[in-house]
Parts: C-alpha cells; structure tokens; sequence
C-alpha cells in the first residue's frame, strides 16, 4: 500500500506531462521551499538522537564520493553527478515508500548533508571561473535546509516536546509527507517523460551507483564504529538506499547557467532510471531478510 501513492503520482506526472507543464516549477518550488523545510523543522524541533552526526556523515560522504571520481576521471561534473544526490525530490519519497514514516529523522538528516555539500561545491563544479567566498557563503545561507537549520535553531529555545504527539501536528506533518511524496514524484515523471535514454545509458549509471554502493558499504562501517549514530538496522537501512539515489535534478539548470551546456541531464534520467530498479529491488530484499522493518 505503501508504495501506491509514489507510483499514482509518477504516472500522472509522466502521462500528463503537457497537462501539467504549468504546475512544475510550482511544484518543483513548492517541495524545494516549504514542504521539505516543514519536515526539517518538525525532525530539528522534535530531535532524534544521532541526527547532527548523520549531517555530518552525508556531508563528509559526499566529498568523499567527489573526490575519488574527480581523482579518477579528472571530470568535475560527472564527479559532482556521482556525488551531489536527490535527496529531495527522490529521497524522501522512496524512503517514506520503502521503510514508512518511522525513516523521515534519518532521510531528512542524510539529505540536509548533502544539500550542504551541493550548495557549497555544485557551483564551484560547474563554473569555470574562480567562485568569491562571499557568493559560496551567500548561497548556502540562503538555502532553503538551511533557512529551515536556523528557524529550528531558533524554536530550540522553547521545549515543543509536549506537542509532538498531538493530532493537530500530527495530522499537519501526515498531509505534509503525502504532499512531499506527490510533488516530487509527479515532477519526476513530467520531467523523465521528455528525456529519452538508450541502454548504455542506463548501463553506465547502474555501474555508477553500484560502485557508489560498494563505497558506502565501507562509509556504513566506519560510522557504525566510529560515530554516535544509533546502531539500529532502520537507521542504516536507510542511509545505504540513500547512497543508491541518482543524481540531483538542479545539476543540470547550474550546467545550463555556467557552461552552456546540459550533458547532465541524460546522467541524471538514466541514473533515475537505475537508481528507481536499484531500490525497488534493495527495498524487497530488506524486507524480505529482516521483516521487522
């Protein structure tokens, strides 16, 4: 049942894609800059042990990813594609589809991490010129997760815990995830349905997100032996099926800006594509070994 509404609303954006072509860059905007933020704040404001080491993680994951592409291939976009996920659009619909509301702490903290690490290097990747700190600080500030860090910070001061569990907040947080899941996944299927990729395509991002698989196995190790992070099978379920994520959908708009050009965009509709048969899979054969979850 879980999985009913992600796949409703990627049908109804790929198959009404021209219907729908006004609503995108709502939807697009709305996800980006209220409904993931409302999700931040209620995670922050109502914090889970582990949540700030697990930013962190995500965050040091993803330079970790960009520099052993970068090492490899010397190409900086393809690298930032390897390594800057879709932790928005993506992560937070499958995780919410795969593992239920119980993922939406560890799923939004992986996911403010490698914002983080997008708003700071996706800019520097992509441009050929020297970018002014200045402008890297002004563009992480005023980053929606990061707008949402400071307003959480702020509502610190007052303990909310009485009001966790109550129906008004929890209906609100309820209607907010199924807004999240909706919006993202109908404007992955708008956009998926314009972009036409061949099996190569396809081959190569599997291979990408397999090898990135096998490097987070090594990353889960060492957190889970090094790092405060609770040592649930949930919490790590979910941030392996996080590293098995495409790459970011804005990769493309910064490529178009700065270079002219958009070769991202078939790395990141045949990494969606891929990353879409990797979970499914991944999800099944989770819960299939530990049920529980």
């Amino acid at each position: 049942m879980a999985l009913i509404l992600p796949l409703v609303s990627f049908l109804i954006g790929f198959f009404g894609a021209e219907a729908l072509k006004p609503f995108r860059a709502l939807l697009a905007a709305l996800l980006a800059r209220l409904l993931i933020p409302v999700i931040i704040v209620y995670n922050m404001v109502f914090y889970k042990q582990g949540s700030l080491w697990l930013i962190g993680f995500s965050f040091i994951s993803s330079l970790i990813f960009f520099g052993i592409f970068y090492a490899l291939n010397r190409d900086k976009l393809r690298a930032l594609c390897f390594s800057y996920l879709n932790g928005a659009w993506l992560g937070l619909p499958f995780a919410l589809a795969v593992f239920g509301p119980n993922a939406s702490s560890t799923i939004v903290a992986l996911y403010i991490g490698g914002s983080l690490f997008g708003n700071i290097c996706a800019v520097m990747a992509v441009s050929e010129a020297k970018q002014d700190l200045k402008f890297i600080v002004k563009n992480v500030l005023l980053s929606p997760p990061v707008i949402a860090l400071s307003a959480s910070a702020v509502l610190s001061f007052w303990d909310f815990s009485a009001f966790e569990h109550h129906p008004a907040v929890q209906w609100a947080y309820a209607l907010n995830k199924v807004l999240v899941t909706f919006s993202g996944m109908c404007v992955l299927g708008m956009w998926l349905s314009k972009v036409r990729i061949g099996w190569q395509d396809l081959q190569r991002s599997l291979l990408l997100i397999g090898g990135r698989m096998i490097l987070s196995i090594f990353l889960c190790l060492g957190a889970y032996a090094l790092l405060p992070i609770p040592h649930a099978a949930l919490t790590y379920a979910v941030i392996f099926m996080f590293f098995c994520l495409p790459p970011a959908a804005n990769i493309v708009a910064l490529e178009t800006h700065y270079q002219g050009t958009g070769h991202s965009a078939k790395y990141i509709a045949s990494g969606t594509l891929a990353s879409a048969m990797i979970i499914a899979v991944y999800g099944l054969a989770v819960h299939m070994l530990v049920p529980a979850l």
